[in-house]
């Protein structure tokens, strides 16, 4: 029951990303008395995490990452704020509301959005955007049924993937797994893992082929599964320079009710500069509501 309602709640702002402009954006809009779904992973960045020292963070001389990751998730638990682990595939805008769809096939909905996704570094493949919603998905869970009893292969980017690739083999008759990580899967006998590097997709009206490296793959279905989402299929519509969202001094971007901060708008990639837009969004989100 309580997920169900959920699901129906109507939030003032849904905040992607829980890096350092996702998690200032959603302290400031608590502080406001707004109701805030904050989406992201509850080890919050993996560049913090990884972070060796940080010394330009006002208050916080000499910081290591897992401690200013510590300190984040502190202010979070203070201020009441939980993280909702779910992967946004895509947000659409619907009149004064913005309905958010996730990887585990729920729907989330509010009246502001606030993408805090930082950079996506990964280059689209040839013909994966050409192919997209044509044989080419970013969701395995949201996709599965089109392809029960077909072939399918699956790019993942972490061992997180993993786990789709097993979820997909109990409707498919053949799953191949191309993991794009160093470690040994820990994968069922019913997925085929290949261990190469993929190139480009080709097809006609459809998607049929993976072309690797050193292999060539068809296929009904294709799913690439990456940690984040390019903000051009994210949020259709958005206006993008390269891989950041533009943005003006508001944080705004040109659809209403849609803002962005942190890396995804764009140079310096600071944690200092990103809180400080995330701030900046936050208030702007307000002023709109």
């Amino acid at each position: 029951m309580e997920k169900v309602m959920e699901e129906k709640m109507i939030y003032d702002a849904a905040i992607i990303g829980t890096g350092p402009a996702g998690i200032s954006a959603a302290i400031t809009l608590k502080i406001r008395n707004k109701n805030v779904l904050l989406l992201g992973s509850r080890n919050l960045s993996s560049k913090i995490e990884k972070a060796h020292l940080i010394q330009n963070y006002p208050g916080l001389p000499s910081v290591t990452g897992k401690e200013l990751q510590k300190n984040f998730l502190k202010h979070l638990e203070f201020m009441g704020i939980e993280i909702t682990e779910d992967q946004i595939t895509g947000c659409y805008p619907m009149g004064n509301r913005i309905s958010l769809l996730s990887k585990s096939n729920r729907e989330y909905t509010a009246k502001t959005l606030i993408v805090a996704t930082g950079v996506n570094f990964g280059k689209p493949y040839e013909g994966e955007e050409e192919f997209l919603g044509r044989g080419v998905s970013y969701c395995a869970t949201c996709d599965a049924p089109l392809y029960r009893g077909k072939s399918c292969v699956i790019i993942g980017q972490t061992a997180a993937e993993e786990k789709e690739a097993e979820f997909m083999a109990e409707l498919c008759s053949k799953v191949t797994y191309v993991p794009l990580y160093k470690e040994d899967p820990k994968i069922s006998e019913k997925v085929e893992v290949l261990k190469d590097v993929p190139v480009r997709i080709e097809g006609d009206m459809k998607a049929r082929k993976l072309v690797l490296k050193n292999a060539e793959i068809e296929a009904d279905g294709f799913f690439i599964l990456r940690e984040s989402i390019s903000p051009k299929q994210l949020v259709p519509g958005l206006k993008i320079e390269g891989s950041h969202i533009l943005v003006d001094r508001n944080m705004e971007t040109n659809i209403p009710g849609i803002f962005a901060c942190g890396d995804v708008t764009g140079l310096p990639y600071q944690y200092i500069k990103a809180a400080g837009e995330g701030n900046v969004a936050a208030l702007s989100a307000v002023k709109y509501l």
